[in-house]
């Protein structure tokens, strides 16, 4: 997303909320609108379960509308929606735990074929996405939300509520257990980002 793109959406939000606030129940559902994939593809990379992630985002937003007038605004709405919503993506999986391979004995996939350049996109991107899967949650979730959801590492330690020189020892410690169980995963196009030791958003910092 731009600055531009957020800027619009985050006056949208204002808005919206002052709507809401004033009494105007329907004009929470432009702030649906713009924010329910968003959180449907983030529940889904927590769940890998399509239905599921549309239930954990639900509930989040059913949360968000309910604590709204709680909202302090000393950050964005989208940044307060998305700390909400990894606190319920986190309650919900400590319940209903999502049933997923140890690290150790998760397999390492096999070279993928280059003459199919598509086909190994998309099965380098679910080979991905299921080595991340078997990382431990407290190192899952920096990886989910800054590679995968995009957040620089300000954005991602709000949600996760922790220092951000946590989170980038998280991010590296999340590379260092794929690299090693993983070896032949870092040589898949979709799986680089992951795998460079210092990416731009970091080096940003």
């Amino acid at each position: 997303m731009n600055a531009a793109t957020s800027a619009e959406n985050n006056l949208a939000d204002l808005a919206a909320i002052e709507r809401v606030l004033a009494g105007d129940a329907q004009a929470f559902e432009g702030i649906v609108r713009r924010w329910q994939s968003p959180l449907v593809n983030m529940a889904w990379r927590y769940c890998r379960d399509r239905g599921r992630a549309e239930e954990m985002a639900q509930e989040a937003l059913v949360r968000a509308w309910r604590g709204l007038s709680h909202w302090r605004r000393e950050s964005s709405f989208s940044t307060w929606l998305f700390a909400l919503a990894a606190n319920v993506y986190r309650s919900e999986l400590k319940r209903f735990p999502v049933e997923t391979l140890p690290l150790e004995a998760a397999p390492e996939p096999a070279c993928l074929a280059t003459q199919h350049s598509e086909l190994a996109a998309h099965l380098s991107h679910e080979v991905l996405h299921r080595a991340v899967l078997a990382l431990p949650l407290r190192y899952r979730e920096p990886v989910v939300l800054f590679y995968f959801h995009e957040m620089d590492v300000a954005a991602a330690a709000h949600t996760l509520g922790m220092p951000e020189g946590t989170l980038k020892a998280r991010l590296s410690r999340a590379r260092a257990l794929l690299r090693q169980r993983f070896p032949h995963l870092k040589e898949e196009q979709s799986a680089r980002k992951v795998f460079t030791l210092e990416t731009g958003k970091e080096a940003a910092q």
